[in-house]
């Protein structure tokens, strides 16, 4: 009997064990869910205001009889002073874009009073026409301009699909993309994926077009966006004004907050400016892992850390990030900015400077003087990252 009821014990605790996991798993498909849910309304309402905004921007402009230099000034100062009030999300290329939105795509009035936004494309020829599924159906006769509550409702995409519609210069191509990727539910990386081979002008030469637009319907694994990346999307971060200081791993996370603690005791005249610290250069968003400024060379320092061997790539995205801040973040009287890049294999690192348009000889004869030398950088790495190792080791 003991040996019965012991089974019997055992068999209900390996029920409860299994309907506690089944009930975790039901969860967590509801929260997956509701954050998608939350990011889509967001972003449809990040979406209408911006088409808002960039109608009152081309009605001012109208309404002054402007010049294309006044409507240049006009987006700097609104650039400044949204800025000022509301934090990030207004640099001067994104109210162009706003502005440019406005100008490329128009709200009409369905027989439903549903309200739906439509590429302004004019004269499409027949030929290319064919290669393209109507945005929208119904009529469009008498059509009113809908009040601020429901023009939510109007785009389907996000403001990030329409950012990659704009860089398009044919409208016809831009109609035809915005149609796919709504019938279709494409992610960003979809849509830059097919707009990048050339989906739209394949299709318009293929004899076998319905083939053609089926396979383009067919996601890749790498097309795939994950709920914390739509939940972090920069753009519906910078509209909420919220921080989007966040790492891809612990291990990296951990590393840089040492690396930083490590530098600033070092004393060798670093102060602090941001960690993960987001750039947009164009269309595409960049994180540098630290970012700091040396006094005695007067000049900001990006640091870059890589979970993995030094490659080519490091270096070049590295550039970018000193061409940026050299445009975009550098102060009068300042020296051009360094960059520093960690590479951290598991039982080994490099560590590379990036002198960006810095005079070689000005940066061995005076830079390297002041920043700390790799060898230093290097053991620390491998220091830091064997002790975070063991540590996660023996808490599991």
């Amino acid at each position: 009997m003991s040996h019965k009821r012991t089974m019997t014990s055992l068999a209900r605790a390996s029920a409860t064990v299994g309907d506690c996991d089944r009930l975790v798993s039901d969860i967590s498909r509801l929260l997956e869910q509701a954050r998608r849910g939350a990011a889509r309304s967001v972003n449809a309402i990040l979406t209408a205001t911006y088409w808002q905004i960039g109608r009152r921007i081309v009605e001012h402009e109208q309404g002054g009889r402007v010049t294309s230099e006044y409507g240049e000034k006009l987006l700097e100062r609104l650039s400044v002073d949204l800025t000022a009030r509301h934090g990030r999300g207004f640099s001067r290329p994104n109210v162009a874009r706003m502005r440019a939105f406005y100008a490329a795509w128009e709200i009409v009035s369905t027989p439903s009073r549903q309200f739906e936004a439509r590429a302004k494309c004019s004269a499409l020829s027949s030929e290319s026409a064919t290669a393209v599924v109507p945005v929208v159906s119904g009529e469009t006769e008498n059509v009113q301009t809908p009040s601020a509550k429901l023009i939510p409702a109007a785009f389907p995409l996000s403001w990030s699909h329409y950012v990659r519609l704009m860089a398009l210069d044919k409208p016809h191509a831009r109609l035809f993309y915005e149609s796919e990727a709504i019938r279709g539910g494409w992610s960003v990386r979809q849509l830059d994926r097919q707009i990048s081979t050339q989906f739209f002008e394949r299709t318009a030469h293929s004899k076998r077009r319905t083939a053609m637009l089926a396979r383009g319907q067919q996601a890749r694994p790498d097309d795939m966006v994950s709920v914390e990346d739509d939940v972090r999307n920069p753009y519906l971060l910078e509209f909420l004004n919220l921080k989007d200081e966040y790492s891809e791993s612990e291990l990296e996370e951990a590393l840089v907050r040492h690396l930083e603690t490590f530098l600033m005791e070092l004393g060798a005249g670093f102060t602090f400016v941001a960690r993960q610290k987001r750039i947009r250069v164009g269309d595409e968003w960049y994180r540098v892992d630290l970012l700091l400024y040396h006094r005695r060379l007067r000049c900001l320092v990006a640091i870059d850390l890589k979970i993995g061997r030094f490659t080519h790539a490091d270096a070049g995205q590295m550039n970018l990030y000193l061409n940026y801040l050299r445009e975009r973040m550098m102060e009068p009287g300042e020296n051009d900015p360094v960059g520093i890049i960690l590479c951290s294999a598991r039982d080994d690192a490099v560590v590379h400077y990036a002198t960006g348009g810095i005079n070689a000889k000005v940066f061995a004869s005076r830079y390297l003087t002041e920043l700390p030398d790799t060898e230093t950088l290097r053991k620390e790495i491998v220091a830091t990252q064997h002790a975070l190792e063991s540590r996660a080791a023996v808490k599991g």
